[in-house]
Protein backbone atom coordinates (compact mmCIF):
# COMPACT_ATOMS: atom_id res chain seq x y z
CA UNK A 1 0.00 0.00 0.00
CA UNK A 2 2.90 2.28 -0.66
CA UNK A 3 3.42 5.03 1.90
CA UNK A 4 -0.25 5.30 2.91
CA UNK A 5 -0.92 5.49 6.64
CA UNK A 6 -4.13 3.49 7.00
CA UNK A 7 -6.51 3.05 9.90
CA UNK A 8 -9.98 1.50 10.25
CA UNK A 9 -12.39 3.51 8.11
CA UNK A 10 -15.15 3.45 10.71
CA UNK A 11 -12.88 5.30 13.14
CA UNK A 12 -12.40 8.18 10.66
CA UNK A 13 -15.77 9.32 9.28
CA UNK A 14 -14.10 12.68 8.54
CA UNK A 15 -12.20 10.87 5.76
CA UNK A 16 -15.37 9.45 4.16
CA UNK A 17 -18.29 10.85 2.18
CA UNK A 18 -21.52 10.61 4.21
CA UNK A 19 -23.02 7.80 2.07
CA UNK A 20 -19.81 5.76 2.55
CA UNK A 21 -19.79 6.22 6.33
CA UNK A 22 -23.50 5.31 6.45
CA UNK A 23 -22.95 2.11 4.43
CA UNK A 24 -20.02 1.00 6.60
CA UNK A 25 -22.04 1.64 9.78
CA UNK A 26 -24.56 -1.05 8.87
CA UNK A 27 -22.09 -3.73 7.75
CA UNK A 28 -21.67 -6.50 10.30
CA UNK A 29 -18.80 -8.95 10.79
CA UNK A 30 -21.25 -11.74 9.87
CA UNK A 31 -22.13 -10.09 6.54
CA UNK A 32 -20.40 -10.54 3.21
CA UNK A 33 -17.95 -7.76 4.09
CA UNK A 34 -16.63 -6.91 7.53
CA UNK A 35 -16.41 -3.11 7.87
CA UNK A 36 -13.42 -3.58 10.18
CA UNK A 37 -11.46 -4.79 7.15
CA UNK A 38 -12.00 -1.49 5.30
CA UNK A 39 -9.10 0.89 5.90
CA UNK A 40 -8.77 4.57 5.04
CA UNK A 41 -5.78 6.87 4.62
CA UNK A 42 -5.64 10.65 4.32
CA UNK A 43 -4.05 12.01 1.15
CA UNK A 44 -3.43 15.39 -0.44
CA UNK A 45 -6.69 16.19 -2.30
CA UNK A 46 -4.64 17.70 -5.11
CA UNK A 47 -3.15 14.26 -5.71
CA UNK A 48 -6.44 12.31 -5.82
CA UNK A 49 -6.31 11.61 -9.56
CA UNK A 50 -4.97 8.12 -10.17
CA UNK A 51 -1.64 8.77 -11.90
CA UNK A 52 -0.62 11.59 -9.53
CA UNK A 53 -1.77 9.61 -6.49
CA UNK A 54 0.13 6.46 -7.47
CA UNK A 55 3.33 8.38 -8.13
CA UNK A 56 3.15 10.42 -4.92
CA UNK A 57 2.24 7.55 -2.58
CA UNK A 58 4.17 4.68 -4.16
CA UNK A 59 1.08 2.65 -5.07
CA UNK A 60 1.26 0.68 -8.31
CA UNK A 61 -1.39 1.16 -10.97
CA UNK A 62 -2.01 -2.61 -10.73
CA UNK A 63 -3.26 -2.22 -7.15
CA UNK A 64 -5.21 0.98 -7.73
CA UNK A 65 -8.88 0.63 -8.72
CA UNK A 66 -11.24 3.20 -10.18
CA UNK A 67 -15.00 3.45 -9.82
CA UNK A 68 -16.59 5.00 -12.89
CA UNK A 69 -20.29 5.80 -13.20
CA UNK A 70 -21.85 4.88 -16.53
CA UNK A 71 -25.30 5.72 -17.84
CA UNK A 72 -27.50 4.83 -20.76
CA UNK A 73 -31.16 5.24 -21.70
CA UNK A 74 -33.83 2.99 -23.10
CA UNK A 75 -37.48 3.85 -23.47
CA UNK A 76 -36.96 7.22 -21.79
CA UNK A 77 -35.51 5.63 -18.66
CA UNK A 78 -31.91 6.41 -17.71
CA UNK A 79 -30.01 3.51 -16.15
CA UNK A 80 -26.84 3.86 -14.11
CA UNK A 81 -24.13 1.43 -13.11
CA UNK A 82 -20.78 1.65 -11.35
CA UNK A 83 -17.83 -0.08 -12.97
CA UNK A 84 -14.86 -1.08 -10.83
CA UNK A 85 -11.71 -1.54 -12.86
CA UNK A 86 -7.97 -1.54 -12.21
CA UNK A 87 -6.08 1.60 -13.21
CA UNK A 88 -4.20 -0.47 -15.79
CA UNK A 89 -7.46 -1.05 -17.69
CA UNK A 90 -10.34 0.77 -19.38
CA UNK A 91 -13.99 -0.21 -19.00
CA UNK A 92 -15.62 -1.65 -22.13
CA UNK A 93 -18.43 0.90 -21.92
CA UNK A 94 -20.00 0.39 -25.35
CA UNK A 95 -19.61 -3.37 -25.32
CA UNK A 96 -19.94 -5.24 -22.06
CA UNK A 97 -21.43 -2.37 -20.01
CA UNK A 98 -23.92 -1.32 -22.70
CA UNK A 99 -25.20 -4.89 -23.03
CA UNK A 100 -25.46 -5.28 -19.27
CA UNK A 101 -27.51 -2.09 -18.95
CA UNK A 102 -29.59 -3.14 -21.98
CA UNK A 103 -29.25 0.27 -23.62
CA UNK A 104 -28.44 1.35 -27.18
CA UNK A 105 -25.49 3.48 -26.12
CA UNK A 106 -23.69 3.80 -22.80
CA UNK A 107 -21.34 6.58 -21.78
CA UNK A 108 -19.65 7.93 -18.70
CA UNK A 109 -22.20 9.82 -16.61
CA UNK A 110 -21.74 13.56 -16.53
CA UNK A 111 -19.77 14.92 -13.61
CA UNK A 112 -22.86 16.74 -12.30
CA UNK A 113 -24.99 13.57 -12.43
CA UNK A 114 -22.28 11.41 -10.87
CA UNK A 115 -21.79 13.84 -7.98
CA UNK A 116 -25.45 14.64 -7.31
CA UNK A 117 -26.68 11.04 -7.55
CA UNK A 118 -23.92 9.49 -5.43
CA UNK A 119 -23.42 12.24 -2.85
CA UNK A 120 -19.67 11.88 -3.42
CA UNK A 121 -16.93 14.09 -4.81
CA UNK A 122 -15.87 13.68 -8.42
CA UNK A 123 -12.53 11.91 -8.48
CA UNK A 124 -13.29 10.12 -5.22
CA UNK A 125 -16.40 8.10 -6.10
CA UNK A 126 -16.39 4.63 -4.62
CA UNK A 127 -18.75 1.64 -4.88
CA UNK A 128 -19.38 1.68 -1.12
CA UNK A 129 -22.54 3.65 -0.39
CA UNK A 130 -23.90 3.99 -3.92
CA UNK A 131 -27.66 4.32 -4.41
CA UNK A 132 -29.52 1.08 -3.67
CA UNK A 133 -30.24 -1.01 -6.72
CA UNK A 134 -27.45 0.35 -8.88
CA UNK A 135 -25.55 -2.51 -10.48
CA UNK A 136 -21.91 -2.61 -9.44
CA UNK A 137 -19.94 -4.25 -12.22
CA UNK A 138 -16.57 -5.48 -10.99
CA UNK A 139 -13.89 -6.56 -13.43
CA UNK A 140 -12.56 -10.01 -12.50
CA UNK A 141 -9.01 -8.60 -12.36
CA UNK A 142 -10.06 -6.45 -9.37
CA UNK A 143 -11.37 -9.46 -7.45
CA UNK A 144 -8.14 -11.33 -8.22
CA UNK A 145 -6.06 -8.56 -6.62
CA UNK A 146 -5.38 -9.23 -2.91
CA UNK A 147 -5.73 -5.56 -1.86
CA UNK A 148 -6.72 -2.51 -3.85
CA UNK A 149 -6.79 1.21 -3.22
CA UNK A 150 -9.99 2.97 -4.29
CA UNK A 151 -11.77 6.25 -3.66
CA UNK A 152 -13.45 7.02 -0.36
CA UNK A 153 -16.17 9.31 -1.67
CA UNK A 154 -13.98 12.38 -1.06
CA UNK A 155 -10.76 13.53 -2.70
CA UNK A 156 -8.74 13.87 0.53
CA UNK A 157 -8.51 10.15 1.32
CA UNK A 158 -8.40 6.66 -0.18
CA UNK A 159 -9.80 3.32 0.94
CA UNK A 160 -7.74 0.13 1.10
CA UNK A 161 -9.83 -3.03 0.77
CA UNK A 162 -9.40 -6.63 -0.30
CA UNK A 163 -10.15 -7.01 -4.01
CA UNK A 164 -12.48 -9.98 -3.39
CA UNK A 165 -14.53 -7.84 -0.98
CA UNK A 166 -15.48 -5.52 -3.85
CA UNK A 167 -17.03 -8.49 -5.62
CA UNK A 168 -19.07 -9.21 -2.48
CA UNK A 169 -20.68 -5.76 -2.29
CA UNK A 170 -24.48 -5.63 -2.44
CA UNK A 171 -25.61 -5.51 -6.10
CA UNK A 172 -22.09 -6.44 -7.30
CA UNK A 173 -21.48 -8.73 -10.23
CA UNK A 174 -18.01 -9.95 -11.12
CA UNK A 175 -17.55 -9.88 -14.88
CA UNK A 176 -14.71 -11.35 -16.94
CA UNK A 177 -13.73 -8.90 -19.67
CA UNK A 178 -15.48 -5.86 -18.19
CA UNK A 179 -12.26 -3.98 -18.85
CA UNK A 180 -9.49 -4.12 -21.38
CA UNK A 181 -5.83 -3.38 -20.80
CA UNK A 182 -5.24 0.32 -21.28
CA UNK A 183 -2.65 1.41 -23.81
CA UNK A 184 -1.43 3.98 -21.26
CA UNK A 185 -2.07 4.48 -17.57
CA UNK A 186 -4.98 6.62 -16.40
Amino acid sequence: MGSLQTEPAQSRPDLLAPPVAKALAVWSPEGPIDADQVLVAPIDAGLADTAAFCEAYGVSLAESANCVIVSGSRGGVTRYAACIILATTRADVNGVVRRHLDVRKASFASMDDAVSLTGMEYGGITPIGLPAGWPILVDSRVVATPHVIIGSGVRHSKIAIAGPALGALPDAQVIDGLARLAPTAI
